[in-house]
This record gives structure tokens, sequence and C-alpha cells, in this order.
């Protein structure tokens, strides 16, 4: 009990935080709205600093292009910062920056970045009065903000690192799978925009029984696959029968950048969260790279400019770098 005294006294005295909160990929093929996991890069980074009121107040963002509000009942980074006090019943002012280090709108889960960050560093401000995943429900609220409906496929592995599953919504349960260490990421981010709630709406609401029976022995053979470290079963589940084909179409040369990855080595390859980013899995490192190449090549051989990001499965989450 001394220690813990120790430790939020220390925090109390501090009057800033600078957090990093990193980008996630949803879905992961097969796992609409209930997978998701961390990569190492890129990720938003966010400012808090207490007031000697009892305001709250985004005094400055960028890397948006001005897109981005400075209303806080509108913004995702103050959102789940508001809904957080009014829990917890603590009456506090904070000054917030905000620093967007990924474009909008990418599929990598920009907003839930942004949420993730800024819950977690008031939390952090405050002594720390409530675990990680007790400020995913806050967190959810920013996703609400974003795109009208509170998943949590790209916050809750934002929160908390690593592969996580969202078993159920109604009450909310979410855990962690463990990764293969060799498992690496390539992401490719093309110079397009895709609006999120366009690419919900554009989904189908009745599936056929033999898509759905498909994708559940996909869902399952992916945990499978992570958790016994089978790669050849990572691979043959990342197969999507029912949201990637209807997606694809808002995505110019999917299945041709899709190929040159599968083509590179890949395991699979499929839609980053509601795209336009694609990513691939790879086992290994160097394979990653080479599928990263292959991935961006495949849309500037007809004019589309794109970044790539290798990383592995990001475990850590939000971190205080400042």
């Amino acid at each position: 009990m001394a220690n813990k005294t120790k430790e939020t006294y220390k925090f109390l005295l501090m009057d800033s935080i600078k957090i990093f909160a990193p980008a996630t990929v949803a879905n992961v093929a097969c796992g609409f709205d209930i997978f998701g996991f961390a990569v190492d890069a890129p990720g938003d980074e966010v400012i808090v600093r207490k007031r000697t009121d009892k305001q709250i107040v985004i005094t400055q963002i960028t890397g948006d292009e001005g897109k981005l509000t400075y209303d806080i009942s509108k913004n995702t980074v103050s959102v789940p910062i508001l809904k957080y006090l009014q829990y917890t019943q603590i009456s506090e002012g904070f000054d917030i920056e905000l620093h967007k280090k990924m474009p909008l709108g990418s599929g990598l889960g920009s907003s839930s970045a942004s949420s993730v960050a800024g819950v977690f560093a008031v939390n952090e401000l405050l002594g720390k009065p409530l675990v990680s995943k007790d400020l995913l429900p806050f967190s959810m609220e920013g996703e609400r903000v974003a795109c009208g409906s509170a998943h949590a496929d790209n916050v809750a592995p934002a929160l908390l690192g690593g592969f996580v599953v969202v078993r159920s919504y109604n009450p909310l349960d979410v855990f962690k799978v463990p990764t293969p260490s060799e498992l690496f990421v390539t992401i490719v981010h093309p110079d397009i925009e895709v609006n999120t709630k366009d690419a919900r709406h554009i989904l189908r609401n009745e599936v056929s029984m033999k898509n759905t029976i498909a994708q559940m022995g996909n869902v399952a053979g992916m945990i499978a696959g992570l958790m016994q470290a089978d790669y050849q079963l990572i691979a043959n589940s990342m197969i999507d029968f029912i949201i990637e084909p209807v997606r694809a179409i808002l995505i110019p040369e999917f299945f041709e950048v899709k190929n040159a990855a599968l083509d590179a080595g890949a395991l699979g390859c499929s839609i980053s969260g509601a795209g336009p980013s694609i990513f691939a899995f790879s086992k290994g490192l160097e394979t990653a790279e080479k599928v990263g190449i292959a991935m961006k090549s495949s849309f500037e051989k007809v004019g589309i400019i794109a970044n790539a990001y290798v990383s592995g499965i990001n475990q850590e989450g939000p971190k205080i770098i400042g």
C-alpha cells in the first residue's frame, strides 16, 4: 500500500504528460468488428496539461490539414476525457494538444489513437484511479463521434496492445490473444481517402449461411493459428467472404496489390479497417519488408503514391513519451 501511495503522489505532482498511442488494424480479414491489433508505427501524440480552472480546452491540433474541430464535444480526443471525468466525478481542467501522425480516414484507427491517448493521459495525470481496461468504454465514445458507432476493434488494441478479440458488446467483453514472435505486418497506405461511414453504409445487412459458416471457420482458425504459432493455419484463415468483396471496390488496384503481396511471400493480405490501407501478414521481418516494397510498387505503377510501414505486433499500447 505504501508503494502505491508513493506512486500516486508522484503522478499527482505532474502538471503535464505526453502520450503516444499506436495505429491499429481492425477486422483482420475474417474478423469484422471483433478482431484488431496494434502496430509500432504510425500513431498519434497527445500532450495534456493541468489547468488552474475546470475547463477542458483543445489548444492545438497539427497534422490534420485543418479538418478537425476544436469543439470539445465533437473531437475524438476530448469526448472520452469528458466521459471519463463525468464517470469518476473528478473536477479538473486540462489543456489538450493533438498531434496527428497518421492520415485521417486511413483505415488505421486514427480516431481511436486520439481517443486512447487523451483519456490515457488524463488517467495518468490523476494518479491512475482506473486500470487501463476500464478506460475502454470512454475511448469507444470517441469512435461514436468519428463514425457513429462505438465499436471497439480499434480502440481495444490501441489501449491494451496486442491482438484483441471483442467477444461481446453487451456486455462489453474483450480479451487478448498471444501472437507468434516472427509474425510481422506490412501496412501500405495509398494517397486516397475512404470515408468510414460510407464504407459501413455499403455493407450488406444479410449474408448467406454458406458464407457465414466459412467465415466462422476462418475466425476459429485465425485464433488457433495465432495461439499455436501455426503460420500456415494463419495463412489459410485470412480469407474474408463477407466484407472484403464489397469494400474492395472502394480501393483502386486492391486485387493487384493483394496479389503482389502474396507473390512476395505474404501469408495473407486484406483491407485494414474500412480502408484504404491494406495490410499483409508475413513470417519474418525480411519477408515483410519485401512485401512492403511489392505492395507500394503495385500502387505506384498506376500513379498512386503510397507509404509503407513494417511492424511486429505492438504489445504495449499507449506509452508515456514525455
